[in-house]
């Protein structure tokens, strides 16, 4: 029991909490009038002035329940049960304060785990005051904790799907840095192997061709510095202890793999332009398996469509890649949040120095576009 009470004390904040944005303005503006006609409507509504100056007066708190979650707490629950003191007991009343549950809310979505002990201890202390004060009964006692707690469980409960869904994110992101490290493993074992057959070979023929030698000698060269390239290209790129292939996996040249119609869904038309000679093979690797994953999800998201089309485009700088379907806008799969296939591409490029974005086209359906450097290094 105290490992996890210290556990929840030492809980970190979520990483990268939302700015204000407009809808937080707008929430704020609409709150304070609403307050006022709150007091103009309300003629039973005691100490008038107050509460109604209370409920306007602690909407901008609103705008730092993000980013200052304890603090708006305390300064919320601190003002109304001060006031409530000043008052004689009697407490602000005004429906409009319902708006003050965003704050514990937000407080266990975005504080860390001492900053929510905190607050909710000043959020029980003021709800433990109130019933000092003026006693409601059982049942809106029971009531109003019930409610408090929902916040507070909600807050918990969207802090909790999002770490879920963090982890889920890496876990994509690691199986496809491992993924391509499978590639780079195959391709530079693939340089290894050629480089003991060529010495294999000039050792063998040494006493009856001096010069097959020197032969193997500028093959070995030449396979040892495409290893070396590939092998830089492994920075930073993790691998599971599981035996591969030594042998090239998959490049551009499978990409006429894709093409044709298969029993369901849209045709595939591919097309590859450009000088092909001396691409890195973890380029080749990278952009087929984003050209299978791309056309995978045309096929299967894609409503309505009849043509998928893959093209690639080869220059002395870049590869670029682009995949577009003509299905209905308005049906194609959403553009956020990402799906995991989305997240394990862009993850790819971005591992090779490239970006890969996806999105509704201008004139229907969907497009993946994809840009790689043509050395496959990241910057």
């Amino acid at each position: 029991m105290l490992a996890l009470l210290r556990s929840v004390w030492d809980e970190p904040r979520p990483p990268d909490p939302p700015p204000r944005v407009w809808r937080d303005w707008a929430l704020v503006a609409l709150l304070v009038p609403i307050a006022l006609l709150e007091g103009v409507l309300r003629p039973d509504l005691p100490w008038r002035a107050v509460s109604v100056l209370l409920a306007a007066g602690l909407a901008p708190t609103l705008l730092w329940r993000r980013t200052r979650p304890l603090l708006m707490v305390a300064v919320a629950f601190g003002v109304t049960g001060l006031a409530q003191l000043l008052m004689g007991g009697d407490a602000p009343e005004t429906h409009t304060l319902v708006y003050l549950l965003l704050l514990p809310y937000s407080l266990f979505r975005w504080g860390s785990g001492r900053e929510a002990v905190l607050g909710l201890a000043i959020v029980l202390a003021r709800a433990g005051s109130s019933m000092v004060f003026d006693y409601p009964g059982l049942a809106d006692a029971v009531g109003g904790f019930a409610v408090v707690f929902s916040a507070v469980a909600l807050g918990g409960a969207f802090r909790y799907r999002a770490r879920a869904r963090m982890r889920e994110l890496d876990q994509v992101k690691l199986l496809e840095r491992e993924q391509l490290a499978r590639d780079l493993h195959d391709t530079v074992a693939h340089h290894v192997s050629a480089m003991a057959i060529r010495a294999q070979a000039g050792l063998a023929t040494a006493a009856s061709r001096p010069d097959a030698a020197t032969d193997a000698l500028r093959l070995i060269e030449a396979e040892a510095a495409s290893a070396l390239a590939e092998m830089r290209a492994m920075v930073r790129v993790l691998r599971r202890d599981q035996p591969v292939e030594l042998a090239p996996g998959r490049s551009i040249t499978d990409l006429q793999e894709l093409a044709g119609r298969g029993r369901s869904g849209p045709s595939v038309d591919v097309e590859v332009s450009g000088d092909l000679g001396g691409l890195p093979p973890s380029v080749g690797a990278a952009i087929y398996r984003l050209a299978q994953e791309s056309v995978t999800n045309a096929r299967r998201h894609a409503r309505h469509a009849t043509r998928v089309e893959v093209r690639v485009a080869v220059d002395e700088m870049s590869v670029r890649l682009r995949v577009s379907d003509d299905g209905d806008t308005g049906l194609v799969r959403p553009a956020a949040p990402p799906g995991y296939g989305l997240i394990g591409m862009i993850e790819r490029a971005d591992l090779l120095g490239g970006t890969c974005v996806a999105g509704p086209a201008p004139g229907g359906g969907w497009t993946v576009t994809a840009v790689l450097p043509r050395t496959g290094s990241a910057p």
